[in-house]
């Protein structure tokens, strides 16, 4: 009996070790996935691809978002608190400045001219139109140069004053007034020259040379000093050693209604008729003697230059 019993327990020891043994190699044998199994994986990887995109995206669009805020944020403060763009901007007649992209400034055509009421203020075109002010003038010229839709007439692209005050019939300048006119131009240039030294308003260089020409007894010097100086504060820029026809207008426009010579005598300046008119030819509308004139235009530009480093310098 105790042998049997003892046969017996090897026996179902024996076959539990045999279902051990089936069992692990049943969990060692994979199956193999079938196509379906493989579409699901590939579904569920595009998914979480496009997730995470997605995501991305969102997250690069915030990102966006909050940049353009905050530049929003320092934009307005800039308009606000920061430099002014237009403060150090000068814009030509009928221009005003206005702030641009990235702060920077840019001249356009005035939207509206100051109302004037002040006859005084009306001047005269080059086509003989009467208009209220300077300002309205020169605004409409920008508009046409600028091709705006607010231009009525290409042809104000050219307009420029012709003299101060409203159109009106000049009497025609005979030819003794003619020949007597570079005379009383002289006495006016010197004039001008000495009271803007008495009122302390010339550079030190032109002071020094109007109180050189004040004791010469010389009137032919003191003519000389006075046409250099005009002629070399006309020369502009840049400065070529020329004045043009729109050079002279400073000289033009104010005289026009009070002297009606002053058109046909700068017009005979020019005598090459170039539109420009040199030194030589200034003094020979004046009828100063060559010798007496002297190009010293850069050497009182040169002082006025040294002067203001000076200045800067204090």
């Amino acid at each position: 009996m105790l042998l049997l019993a003892v046969l017996l327990i090897a026996d179902v020891n024996c076959q539990k070790k045999k279902k051990r043994v089936r069992d692990k190699k049943k969990e060692l044998v994979t199956p193999a996935p079938t196509e379906e199994d493989v579409f699901q994986l590939l579904e569920k990887d595009e998914q979480a691809v496009e997730a995470t995109r997605a995501d991305l995206e969102a997250k690069l669009r915030a990102l966006e978002d909050r940049e353009g805020q905050e530049q929003n944020e320092l934009d307005d403060f800039m308009d606000n608190f920061g430099p002014d763009p237009c403060a150090d901007k000068k814009c030509g007649p009928g221009r005003e400045c206005m702030p641009g992209d990235k702060g920077k400034a840019r001249c356009v055509c005035m939207q509206k001219c100051p109302d004037e009421e002040d006859n005084r203020r009306r001047v005269c075109s080059n086509y003989n139109e009467t208009w209220i002010s300077d300002c309205e003038l020169y605004r409409t010229r920008c508009l046409c140069d600028e091709a705006s839709d607010d231009c009525t007439n290409i042809l104000n692209k050219h307009l420029h004053i012709d003299y101060y005050g409203e159109c009106r019939e000049m009497p025609q300048c005979t030819e003794q007034e003619m020949g007597d006119f570079p005379r009383r131009m002289r006495d006016w240039l010197f004039n001008v020259m000495r009271e803007l030294a008495d009122r302390r308003e010339l550079s030190p260089h032109y002071l020094q040379m109007e109180r050189e020409a004040e004791s010469s007894p010389q009137e032919t010097h003191r003519s000389a000093v006075a046409a250099v100086w005009k002629w070399c504060d006309l020369d502009g820029h840049p400065h070529d050693k020329s004045v043009s026809r729109h050079e002279l207008f400073p000289i033009r426009a104010p005289l026009m209604a009070l002297e009606h010579c002053i058109a046909p005598f700068l017009d005979s300046c020019d005598v090459d008729n170039d539109h420009r008119v040199t030194l030589k030819e200034w003094g020979h509308c004046l009828e100063i003697p060559a010798d007496e004139l002297q190009d010293k235009c850069d050497d009182v530009r040169n002082a006025n230059e040294a002067n203001d480093e000076g200045d800067e310098e204090v």
